[in-house]
């Protein structure tokens, strides 16, 4: 939404101001209208309004032909000042509606941000449905010395160890018979609720 104060009333306020600061005197005649065409670049209908604006507020009075006569300095700043005033309000409003639209487009920005995540999360899960989880055997840990067969290791948690870190060696895909050590660090995947469940069977007093 755009804000503009008319031309032709700021081309009133204009000739206002020049009486007000003495340029044009009290019970002087002056032949603005015809210059204003020229001068302001605008038609002769914006030119006419802006000195009927004048006339209206009894600033001058129209004669004539093309000239007007300046009758009141003291109303001629009055204009001014309520015209100043008119001019901040369209100012704040200007900038009242810049700040909306920004607004406007940086929530259509997070929109498009967030639907963007959503969808690339939503194919990362189809690619990968389970996450991959980590846990680490120490010495207190139950099953010490028990292959993952024997310990019921998947019946008991749902999860499937993807491979197991010995010192500086990996091992992958264990299988069943791999055996539960300390100092293991088991790697396994399965669904969000598993991590909880495997914590519970290698620690169940913690």
């Amino acid at each position: 939404m755009k804000i503009d104060i008319p031309k032709y009333q700021q081309i009133a306020a204009d000739i206002a101001a020049k009486i007000a600061y003495g340029e044009y005197p009290e019970g002087e005649k002056i032949y603005v209208r015809s210059s204003l065409v020229s001068q302001y670049g605008v038609s002769s209908e914006t030119a006419r309004r802006a000195v009927c604006v004048l006339a209206d507020m009894k600033i001058v009075e129209i004669t004539k032909g093309s000239g007007v006569l300046i009758k009141s300095r003291k109303l001629a700043a009055d204009f001014i000042n309520k015209f100043d005033s008119v001019s901040q309000m369209s100012d704040l409003k200007k900038r009242i509606l810049k700040v909306m639209d920004q607004q406007i487009a940086d929530s259509l920005e997070l929109k498009s941000m967030i639907s963007d995540l959503m969808y690339k999360t939503e194919r990362f899960r189809s690619v990968n449905p389970f996450s991959p989880f980590e846990i680490k055997i120490t010495e207190n840990a139950s099953y010490l010395g028990q292959t993952l067969s024997q310990c019921n290791f998947w019946h008991n948690t749902t999860a499937t160890i993807i491979a197991i870190q010995r010192q500086d060696k990996m091992i992958i895909s264990p299988g069943p018979y791999a055996v539960i050590s300390a100092g293991d660090i088991l790697h396994y995947v399965g669904d969000e609720n598993c991590h909880e469940r495997v914590r519970n069977c290698l620690y169940p007093n913690q």
